[in-house]
């Protein structure tokens, strides 16, 4: 039999490219050597969340016993938090595996679902081992869905029990007394937050620039880094690492900053987050003449390679490593494969959530990407603080923060959210930048009181001039300004 559609990887992006085919009554054979769900449900995304959720409740538990019933003791385990975070993936996995078991039941679905290595051995050939067993299968189109792993640095000894990725996580038996944490980027700083929340681990983080999270704003990080202070973390910044070795069951590391000053460290185990590389090896991509790239990714224009008829999606496409980004180029493509798309994909309006003290959540461009591209913009801020539902809460720590064009229409570049609720505060900013509108929908919404997203629409409403609350009697608080490649004005002041 000759498929359709060859899908190389069960992870987010193959997942959703084999759905989207069945949507069009493509014949399938999907292809994973070995997990359905990928990373992005085992290392990722649901695994490394459940954690986060955990963490922030048993924080929030501790501090409530401290607060009412200070004579009380609260104390969890590792190995109770593990069961919970299994029974989470448990959880998506049934959905995903379940539905392919029923899919693979039902008469006039074409869908193979095969558990072996592939290979492509030509346009239109791929050979699959399973086990001791190899065959060849016939495809009309591929779809490279192999996602990517976490990178790994030649001088450093990971063994994915004391020194490791965040793939080896779950491997701790208890919660280490102490932790470094290579690298200040999303998942560094996750995973430092997680820890610390939990209470039992001192944290440490080694960054090579001088702030955390460096391609964010700085009025983000700054919030982050507060945070991460009060809690106990440790950031090396202006740090490089000269060397890391196991000795007698812990880890030692030698540390240089940039003015010449040398520490040694001794920590109980070590988590290595410098990024992740596409997962290209042993595909077969070389002699069939897929062109990749100096950086490992697959060349692709479009989700299209050199080879008109081989497409790919996901991690190992682009440096846009998200399950939602994942998802979507997965459909993406057999759209394209099938003339259903003709307009390229765009990134613009990407929404993306830090799972860090307190939550972060971005949409579209901040500040920093505007003042690089010397984008006039109109730049409007609140913070939680003047925010209803928050004070309610008791949790009035973050701001958000909202770009527009600087002109009459002020369409909206992007947005920051810092605080609770932040992730789903973003979402009807994201409409509006993808659908390339201005700020007036959301200024004249009636939104639920009291409510987080309350907050925009004050923000909407200070850029028309007309906000409740005015930005010139509460400094600090409310902002709202003009800025450009220069810098920005003073507070704009619509009452005189």
């Amino acid at each position: 039999m000759k498929y359709d559609v060859c899908i190389i990887g069960a992870g987010p992006a193959g997942y959703a490219a084999a759905m989207r085919a069945l949507d069009l009554n493509k014949s399938v054979i999907l292809i994973e050597k070995e997990k359905v769900g990928g990373a992005g449900l085992y290392n990722g995304a649901i695994s490394s969340k459940t954690f986060w959720e955990l963490s922030k409740d048993i924080q929030t538990a501790r501090r409530r016993l401290a607060q009412y019933s200070p004579d009380q003791h609260f104390s969890v385990t590792y190995q109770q938090v593990l069961g919970q975070v299994r029974g989470g993936i448990a959880n998506r996995r049934f959905h995903l595996e379940g539905q392919i078991e029923g899919l693979l039941k039902q008469e006039g679905i074409r869908l193979r679902y095969l558990k072996g290595y592939a290979r492509i051995t030509d346009a239109h050939t791929v050979e699959v081992q399973t086990g001791t067993d190899k065959e060849l299968i016939e495809v009309e189109n591929i779809i490279i869905a192999t996602g990517s792993s976490p990178r790994k640095l030649p001088n450093i000894p990971i063994d994915e029990k004391i020194i490791v990725t965040s793939d080896g996580v779950e491997n701790f038996e208890n919660f280490p007394k102490s932790l470094v944490i290579l690298g200040a980027g999303v998942i560094g700083c996750e995973w430092a937050t997680i820890f610390s929340n939990f209470g039992y681990t001192a944290v440490n983080i080694i960054d090579k620039a001088d702030r955390i999270l460096s391609f964010e704003d700085d009025d983000v990080t700054d919030v982050v880094e507060a945070n991460m202070r009060k809690q106990g973390i440790t950031v090396h910044k202006k740090s490089n690492l000269l060397s890391m070795k196991i000795a007698d069951g812990e880890v030692e590391y030698i540390i240089e900053y940039t003015d010449g000053r040398k520490e040694m460290h001794r920590v109980e185990k070590v988590l290595v987050s410098v990024g992740r590389v596409p997962n290209t090896k042993n595909l077969g991509l070389e002699e069939v003449g897929v062109t990749l790239l100096p950086n490992g990714h697959i060349y692709n224009n479009d989700g299209q390679t050199n080879i008109p008829n081989i497409y790919v999606a996901g991690d190992i496409s682009s440096d846009v490593a998200l399950v939602n980004v994942a998802e979507l180029e997965g459909r993406h493509v057999i759209e394209r494969m099938y003339g259903l798309s003709n307009e390229d994909l765009t990134y613009n309006h990407v929404s993306t959530i830090m799972f860090v003290q307190p939550e972060v959540a971005g949409v579209g461009m901040n500040e920093k990407r505007a003042l690089k591209e010397k984008i006039p913009y109109k730049v409007v801020k609140i913070r939680y603080d003047m925010i209803p539902r928050a004070i309610a809460m008791r949790n009035n720590d973050g701001f958000f923060k909202i770009l527009v064009t600087n002109d009459n229409e002020m369409k909206i570049l992007g947005m920051r959210a810092v605080g609770v609720h932040a992730s789903s505060a973003i979402q009807a900013v994201a409409l509006l930048i993808s659908m390339d509108k201005g700020v007036e929908e959301l200024a004249d919404m009636i939104h639920p009181h009291p409510s987080i997203i309350e907050g925009i629409q004050e923000c909407m409403r200070m850029l028309l001039g007309k906000s409740v609350l005015k930005p010139q009697f509460f400094k600090g608080m409310l902002m709202c300004k003009s800025c450009d490649e220069n810098g920005c004005t003073n507070d704009i002041v619509y009452l005189k």
